[in-house]
């Protein structure tokens, strides 16, 4: 009797079909911070379908295949185990920072909703996405994330036109059929259409009506709903794309097409209508910094590796998951990220305040002696309150650490404007160099031993001729 099984993830339930991919897997990462990993399911095998990185294998190769399929030792499942959690560790509880992110208490996002034909909202609902974004434990308490909605006309907008028409390039495939057939296919590429954007950002403002906000950090999202019949990608495999300062989505009438993945041993289908997983995802790696699921940053390759481990269950990211909820391991990586931009930038201007005294020759020398015990003060203080920063962020306390932090930039201000004012303070001086006095004990000494030399040489013949003589 068969006993193995897996775990279904969805929201739509039923069985996989044809046309629809129902991805089994063996973990799960709850909204609260907890973690399973079911070791006796599966086994399970999902990745990349012909070549790439980051496939999780079948058969004797897969990661755990000594608790399936018995050809491996007990140790070797130990250390089997205690890789898998290892790589949890560092996927999922420490995520690589994707961006810098500075902290704002207002967020905005701007749904720029460019359309080329009749409106359709299936598979593009702004409402879902907003509810996945402000769901709790994302933001602090005193930040506050708004979503606006704005429609354009492509055809009155001659720069959207534009765009995609210069980033629109094609590529070949080679398919078995009855022979080798060699088919052209098109797709977006993202760069290009984000350079054509972003120079054009004040027209397609100016056509949407966007507003100028003057606080808070603002994150538009271009959506190009086109009226056409092919399939039409970004980067041949992505519906939407993230930059630093914008994201990117598009969709055509087309429904699905065939990814270039598989899970359990069928090929993954992506729905090309449904826009609202790959939308949340992006708006995550823009707007919080977010690392997808299957992306890690390994400092021993210097680069970053790719890991479909975890792309299964509760995560927004990666062709393998229906869910556009988010999980715990989303939520504590936004605010851990903001934590870290604010922190990086705390210590490096602290190091310029420390460069900027030893360039003046030391506290001590720099600052009078009522200004040097308020230094010392201040200095103690800022070093108290980083590391009540670190240890907060090492329990999960972000609100603690947010406040310790945010605390500690006033002793640094306070610490640049001692600095600061006591250089301004500072006096030229002068001092005279005075040549030191004549080495006269030196110098007679010398004087002395050299006339000795010279006496002895001058009588070198009467001091050794009773001895020359005994020969």
């Amino acid at each position: 009797m068969d006993k193995r099984y897996g775990y279904k993830y969805g929201e739509s339930g039923g069985e996989a079909s044809l046309g629809f991919t129902k991805c089994t897997g063996t973990i799960w990462t709850g909204e609260k911070r907890y973690l399973w990993i079911d070791l006796s399911a599966g086994p399970v095998d999902y990745g990349p379908a012909l070549s790439g990185d980051g496939v999780l294998p079948r058969g004797e190769f897969h990661p755990l295949s000594g608790l399936h399929y018995g050809v491996k030792s007990q140790k070797s499942v130990l250390a089997d185990v205690a890789s898998l959690v290892w790589s949890a560790y560092k996927v999922l509880l420490v995520p690589s920072l994707r961006v810098s992110v500075p902290f704002e208490n207002e967020l905005v996002v701007q749904f720029v909703h460019v359309r080329g034909g009749d409106k359709d909202v299936r598979g593009l609902d702004f409402g879902l996405i907003e509810r996945n974004l402000v769901s709790d434990g994302l933001l602090f308490s005193d930040q506050v994330v708004k979503f606006k909605t704005y429609e354009v006309d492509l055809a009155k907008c001659a720069i959207c036109s534009f765009a995609i028409s210069l980033s629109t390039t094609s590529y070949t495939s080679r398919y078995l059929f009855d022979n080798y057939t060699l088919i052209v296919s098109e797709y977006l590429d993202s760069k290009r259409m984000h350079q054509t954007l972003s120079e054009a950002q004040d027209e397609i403002r100016r056509l949407a009506g966007l507003p100028e906000e003057d606080f808070g950090r603002v994150l538009p999202v271009y959506v190009f709903d086109l009226d056409v019949n092919s399939i039409l990608l970004l980067d041949r495999y992505h519906q939407s794309v993230a930059f630093k300062d914008m994201v990117i989505a598009v969709r055509t009438k087309n429904t699905q097409t065939v990814s270039d993945y598989s899970c359990n041993g069928r090929h993954v289908f992506t729905q090309t209508r449904e826009l609202e997983r790959p939308l949340v995802g992006s708006i995550l790696q823009s707007m919080w910094g977010v690392s997808p699921t299957h992306l890690v940053w390994s400092a021993q390759h210097n680069s970053t590796l790719v890991d479909y481990t975890w792309s299964v269950g509760n995560t927004p990211f990666g062709p393998f998951s229906e869910l556009s909820s988010l999980s715990f391991i989303q939520k504590d990586a936004a605010k851990r990220n903001v934590i870290l931009t604010s922190l990086n930038f705390t210590i490096t201007s602290a190091l310029d305040v420390l460069e900027s005294v030893s360039a003046h020759g030391g506290e001590r020398k720099l600052l009078p002696h009522n200004q040097l015990s308020e230094f010392i003060q201040r200095w103690n203080l800022f070093k108290y309150k980083l590391d009540k920063v670190v240890s907060s962020l090492s329990h999960l306390d972000f609100e603690t650490a947010l406040y310790y932090l945010r605390s500690s930039d006033h002793d640094l201000y306070a610490i640049h404007s001692l600095v600061y004012h006591a250089s301004q303070d500072l006096e030229a001086s002068l001092v005279c160099f005075e040549d030191p006095p004549f080495p006269w004990a030196s110098f007679l000494m010398s004087i002395g031993i050299f006339f000795v030399l010279v006496y002895a040489y001058s009588q070198r013949d009467k001091l050794f001729s009773n001895k020359s003589k005994q020969f």
